[in-house]
């Protein structure tokens, strides 16, 4: 099937869309688990599965170390590679090669690079990126972007918006925004940057989107700056972004700044958040997050959510997680990644359901209140328990 995307509802300007590739379609708003190194850590493919997942994010610069890009494709791809039958996304390994600071030299060519595992020197442009994707066989590709981040000077967010224009031309013009070498389609999205200065993210939205790529994302945000601030930024870039394609907020973020984006018209998202914290022993709920090592959970024999129906809420309680978690059991973090991958998941469905009921705003605002009201009950909570043992 080649690549394409259709609106299927719309409510107070949200979407509902579906998306389709060759391994499959899916249904958007969607959450993109993280499988930076050709796994999501912590999960496997049948629980993946199991959550729902129809695709996934790997990221170039990592594969482009280890194991190879060679090698993953001596393998037959990433979806060999790794046992995945689904969709697959690769970021273009952008942000991971702007975080190197000491490590990397930038010019118009790209970026000359020296890798944070051995040292070894090496040379991304935009058309070795997108070059890495297409035999790393991921479905859709990303344009090798410069990664501005926020706080940033004007003077490099100008070039951000530059460099980021002028890459993605490169890798347009000569490799084309679609590709079919591994007998199925291949589609490359452009990335909007610009920092928080309104006037450069409007520059760059018009010029990447003149570019007519399938696909765009909204790069360089989720770095610490403001919620409003992002919020404001995704708003603005996303209203303007061609309505017939798919909109794409990286990086992003909790299950509140997912809903405050589809919001706002964004249609996929991705986030180390979920996996991250729970294999720190912290898991998400309808009314915020539990910090399973705290002491008020160790005789809380229920669900880590009452409403979840994931597998890890269906056999155990929060008192068990818990005692793996002191115990430094390897699977509590696992048990606890397949609850907030299915929470996350949960989400972006019952956002669709409101979409498609078109009561979106409404159900909107009852979740971000839920959501807020448990995370402030349980701040005050662990406030006065500090009190009292002080």
């Amino acid at each position: 099937m080649p690549f394409g995307f259709h609106i299927e509802a719309r409510s107070q300007g949200a979407r509902a869309g579906r998306i389709t590739t060759d391994h499959g379609e899916f249904p958007t708003p969607v959450f993109m688990p993280v499988g930076t190194q050709a796994t999501v850590k912590g999960a496997t493919v049948d629980d993946l599965r199991e959550t729902g997942a129809r695709i996934l994010l790997g990221n170039t610069y990592h594969l482009f170390l280890r194991p190879g890009v060679e090698r993953v494709e001596r393998a037959g791809g990433l979806h060999r590679f790794m046992g995945w039958d689904g969709a697959i996304l690769t970021d273009s390994g952008g942000y991971q090669v702007f975080s190197l600071e000491s490590l990397r030299r930038v010019s118009a060519d790209g970026v000359k690079f020296r890798s944070h595992l051995d040292g070894s020197l090496h040379m991304f442009t935009p058309e070795s990126v997108l070059e890495a994707q297409v035999r790393l066989g991921a479905d859709i590709l990303m344009s090798f972007d410069y990664f501005g981040g926020i706080p940033c000077g004007r003077d490099d967010a100008e070039r951000s918006v530059e460099l980021t224009t002028a890459w993605a031309r490169r890798g347009r013009d000569v490799n084309g925004a679609r590709f079919n070498r591994s007998g199925y389609e291949q589609v490359v999205f452009g990335i909007v940057q610009g920092a928080e200065y309104p006037d450069l993210r409007a520059r760059s939205l018009a010029e990447i989107a003149a570019l007519d790529f399938p696909g765009y994302a909204i790069g360089g945000l989720a770095v610490g700056e403001d919620k409003a601030q992002t919020r404001d930024i995704t708003e603005q870039v996303a209203s303007g972004l061609p309505g017939d394609r798919p909109r794409y907020l990286m990086g992003m973020g909790t299950p509140v700044d997912l809903v405050e984006a589809v919001a706002r018209g964004v249609d996929m998202f991705d986030c180390v958040l979920p996996t991250r914290n729970a294999r720190n022993g912290t898991v998400f709920t309808r009314d915020g997050r539990l910090v399973l090592r705290n002491a008020a959970h160790q005789d809380e024999f229920v669900p880590l959510d009452a409403e979840c129906e994931c597998w890890t809420c269906r056999r155990h309680t929060r008192a068990y997680l818990r005692h793996l978690f002191m115990t430094g059991e390897m699977l509590g973090p696992m048990l606890a990644t397949r609850h907030n991958l299915h929470f996350y998941a949960d989400v972006m469905r019952a956002a669709r359901g409101a979409i498609e009921r078109g009561d979106f705003d409404a159900w909107r605002r009852g979740f971000v209140d839920r959501f807020e009201r448990g995370e402030a009950s349980r701040e005050r909570h662990g406030e006065e328990n500090q009190r009292r043992t002080s």
